[in-house]
Formats: structure tokens, C-alpha cells, sequence
């Protein structure tokens, strides 16, 4: 099955945090979307990696994605080297995506950085045809997505752009919180975590509303890029 779009995320959870919204608006335009997420989150202090499997599975078809994997990457642990980027490269290659979509390129949590990297440097290595992968006893051709780009997620870094998702953060806040394992819930006996707070809970409306005041829309999602951007006309801007 060949994407549109691939959106990676070194934990369950993190795609939909950073660009959920983005994700359901460009299903509804037709893309073909995936999510593969490297972990299970099997160290996080809430719930287990059955639960999340679950909750990941049940965001995806919130979400209308077309398909959802997981590598089971050791959480905490996992590298930015040669076996950890041929697993990326054989979904790569498996799916041919056009624009592939991964974690922030700075952040709290040390996973997201280094899956950040990681995804990035695996999506120039697919390119090359020397680096040889199969993938279900078949050999695999090579395959570089056009586009690169970084969704923000704990910290406030600067967008390099942001997409309108007007309309469609209901989906976003929706495809989160089933992951109920993890976030706000006062009636909850888990510990609390940064992101189980109802601050954290409010903060995904208010950081959206305030990308969305910034480009004259209701709500938006910020990304970062690893070349310049491109427009045919100044008219493609809104």
C-alpha cells in the first residue's frame, strides 16, 4: 500500500499530540495516511504496554488513518544507528510516502529528540539503492520522501509553518483522549505525570487556539523544517 503521508512517533500517543489535528484534516481531503510508532511507551508510569496497544489502536481509527504499526523499539533506549535505521527504512520502503512527519527536533522527553533524528536520518538512507532491505522475503526498492517535516509537541518551539485544523480539533482532542490511560482523570488511583495534568489537558486547546489567532484561524498545528520552503506564488500563502 503506498501513502501519502507516514507520521512517525517514538511513543503511542505522540502522533496525535503533535499532528493529529493535521492528520484527520488530510484524510478528509483523500490522503492515504499511516502511523508507525516506534515504541510501545512500555516505561511510562501509567498503564502498560497492552493498554496502550489498545488505546493506540483505538486513536488510529478515530483518527481514519489507513494503517498503524509498531516497530517495539526498546523505550528509553533505542539508538540512532544501522539497525534501528534499517527498521525505518523498511517501512519506508513498504509504504512510499510522499511526506513523512516525525517527532520534534527538540524536546522534554530525551525519545523524541533522538526519534526525531533517527526517522530523518532513515528517510535520506532509503534513497539509496546500494543499502539493500527485504521485507517479507521481497526484495525492496528505494524510496526518499520528498518532505521531512517536525511536528512541536511539549516544548514552544518556533513553527516554520502552520496548518489551519479548523474543524477538526474535536478529532484531535478525541483521537487523545483515547488514551485514557495517560491523560487527565480525576477519578484516576495512577500516579500523576506531567501530562495526566488538567493543565496539560487545557494546554491542547489553548497552544492550538493561539497557533490558529496567529495565522487568522480558529485553531492550528506548528512544524518545523529541514529545507527551505517552497511556493509556486505568493497567492499559495494564506
Amino acid at each position: 500500500m503506498k501513502l501519502d503521508i507516514l507520521a512517525f512517533g517514538a511513543h503511542p500517543d505522540d502522533v496525535e499530540l503533535g499532528c493529529g489535528g493535521t492528520l484527520a484534516k488530510e484524510i478528509s481531503l483523500g490522503k492515504k495516511v499511516g502511523i508507525i510508532d516506534l515504541t510501545r511507551g512500555e516505561l511510562g508510569t501509567r498503564g502498560s504496554a497492552e493498554i496502550r496497544d489498545k488505546e493506540a489502536s483505538d486513536a488510529a481509527k478515530i483518527l481514519g488513518v489507513a494503517v498503524r504499526e509498531n516497530l517495539r523499539m526498546r523505550d528509553g533506549f533505542f539508538q540512532n544507528d544501522e539497525e534501528h535505521q534499517l527498521e525505518i527504512i523498511k517501512m519506508i520502503r513498504k509504504y512510499r510516502p510522499e511526506i513523512v512527519l516525525c517527532n520534534a527536533v527538540d524536546d522534554r522527553h530525551i525519545d523524541h529528540a533522538k526519534g526525531s533524528k533517527l526517522v530523518s536520518d532513515a528517510c535520506f538512507l532509503s534513497g539509496l539503492r546500494r543499502i539493500e532491505t527485504a521485507f517479507d522475503g521481497e526484495n525492496q526498492e528505494a524510496w526518499r520522501p520528498k518532505l521531512v517535516y517536525h511536528y512541536i509537541q511539549w516544548k514552544n518551539i518556533e513553527p516554520d509553518f502552520v496548518v489551519d485544523i479548523s474543524g477538526f480539533i474535536d478529532q484531535k482532542i478525541d483521537s487523545i483522549m483515547a488514551y485514557d490511560s495517560q491523560f487527565y482523570n480525576p477519578d484516576t488511583k495512577e500516579p500523576t505525570t506531567p501530562i495526566a495534568t488538567k493543565n496539560f489537558l487545557d494546554s491542547l486547546h489553548y497552544r492550538a487556539q493561539d497557533l490558529g489567532r496567529l495565522i487568522g484561524t480558529d485553531y492550528g498545528e506548528g512544524f518545523t523544517v529541514e529545507r527551505y520552503l517552497a511556493v509556486n506564488s505568493l497567492g499559495d500563502l494564506i
